[in-house]
């Protein structure tokens, strides 16, 4: 059993739009105000969902947002509590949980019931939310598998998308008998055991120069102002724009070595420590490697196929297999990691160096 998340385009109207973010800010106070009560300690689960109940006859607004959702909303503070405490617990210097300023609460989570997609004459076209009503939303692919959840979010472009989260059974793919091992680089998004080197797109390089003229105008606007709120939501789409470019990218060339592989050998790389390097951190967070590995890793779980991960360190310079260019002698050495049989399984596609 595995779990796929889609991400649909929704299109609310003005009341739709008001109604859910009033359930936004509404959530918001929620978190808030049991995160005063509790931000010294712990509490269990059912110590938070016994005060609800009270706490909707007090408060009454409250029955505006589906109920379902506001028991997300004390889940969600649940665990920030829970991993907080149990980074203290392994000596971490961790600071608390900070309360929710206007406008930070971006998702209404409608786990399990609340929803329905409704169809008109042959086409599923909105998407009904309890307490907000039946919204037109973007089925641009098919779901498969049982929905089991919505998380409706508002972006900072002022856009909404509903995260539609469903579980469904692998269907393996036709075997390829292919195996192929990854390394991945900054000069090179990648280079493969066969031989192909995958520039990286630089999608900010590219947008680099509009996203420069975004930030100028945001500075030089009143903050607060109308045209201040206009400069912040250009910025804001320049940069979603940069992001489903990059997300484009990764998407293709993940389903690319999906289809094609048995076997997929990547390295084992501790990404969060490599970044604390200053001098490539932004080239590093800008490849994506991450989102990479990630999308290859459920991808192939859904195609059974299977991603093995290897030791990265001294993948450059293990074997030496001829005069190869370096990145590419690397894929060899992950390759050769992941098979069963070791260095015999590997032959190099070219012995010449690649241009």
């Amino acid at each position: 059993m595995s779990r796929l998340t889609y991400k649909f385009r929704l299109y609310p109207n003005k009341e739709q739009e008001s109604k859910l973010l009033e359930a936004l800010d509404l959530c918001r106070w929620l978190y808030n105000y049991f995160l005063a009560q509790w931000k010294d300690k712990v509490p269990s689960r059912y110590e938070l969902q016994a005060q609800l109940p009270k706490l909707k006859k007090e408060k009454t607004e409250l029955d505006k947002v589906y109920s379902k959702v506001l028991q997300m909303v004390l889940h969600q503070l649940y665990s920030n509590l829970k991993a907080l405490s149990e980074a203290k617990k392994k000596g971490r210097k961790v600071g608390r949980l900070r309360f929710k300023g206007k406008g930070w609460y971006k998702c209404l989570n409608y786990n399990q019931s609340g929803f329905k997609l409704i169809r008109t004459g042959n086409r599923l076209d909105k998407l009904y939310l309890s307490k907000i009503g039946a919204i037109p939303i973007r089925l641009h692919r098919e779901i498969r598998g049982n929905i089991k959840g919505i998380i409706v979010k508002r972006y900072a472009t002022g856009e909404w998308y509903a995260l539609v989260q469903a579980e469904n059974h692998p269907e393996p793919q036709p075997k390829t008998g292919g195996v192929i091992g990854i390394d991945v680089g900054i000069k090179h998004f990648l280079t493969d055991s066969e031989g192909r080197q995958i520039e990286n797109p630089r999608a900010y390089d590219k947008t680099l120069r509009k996203l420069r003229r975004r930030h100028r105008e945001v500075s030089r606007k009143k903050q607060g102002s109308k045209n201040g709120n206009k400069a912040k939501i250009r910025l804001a789409k320049a940069y979603q724009k940069l992001v489903n470019q990059r997300d484009d990218f990764l998407h293709k060339l993940s389903k690319f070595y999906v289809d094609n592989y048995d076997l997929i050998a990547i390295e084992d790389l501790r990404i969060p420590n490599m970044v604390k390097n200053s001098h490539l951190a932004s080239e590093i967070l800008d490849a994506s490697w991450g989102k990479f590995f990630q999308m290859l890793s459920y991808k192939a779980a859904s195609a059974g196929k299977i991603v093995l991960k290897v030791d990265p360190r001294g993948t450059s310079q293990e074997y030496n297999f001829g005069e190869l260019d370096r990145d590419y002698n690397a894929s060899l050495n992950i390759l050769a990691r992941a098979l069963p049989r070791g260095l015999g399984e590997v032959t190099p596609v070219e012995i010449d160096p690649l241009p």
